[in-house]
């Protein structure tokens, strides 16, 4: 069974990943057009990428990425 919680987020990136990658790009600058690309849509998979390119934690990019959402909604 998935996450409920990451399959509403996943349905609100979905439905603005073009205005959220832009954002993306500009806060996470260490973030590739591939990394885009393979996370198109995907909230665990964005949130792995993120991890791996920052050091934060899960919790701490699910709040931020939780941020970019509300300023897209």
């Amino acid at each position: 069974m998935l996450n409920q919680k990451a399959d509403v987020m996943n349905l609100r990136i979905k439905g603005n990943w073009n205005q959220i990658k832009g954002e993306l790009k500009e806060r996470y600058g260490e973030l590739t057009d591939d990394d885009l690309k393979m996370a198109e849509g995907k909230a665990d998979e964005l949130l792995g990428i993120l991890q791996e390119k920052t050091g934060k934690s899960k919790d701490q990019l699910e709040e931020e990425l939780q941020e970019i959402e509300s300023k897209h909604l």
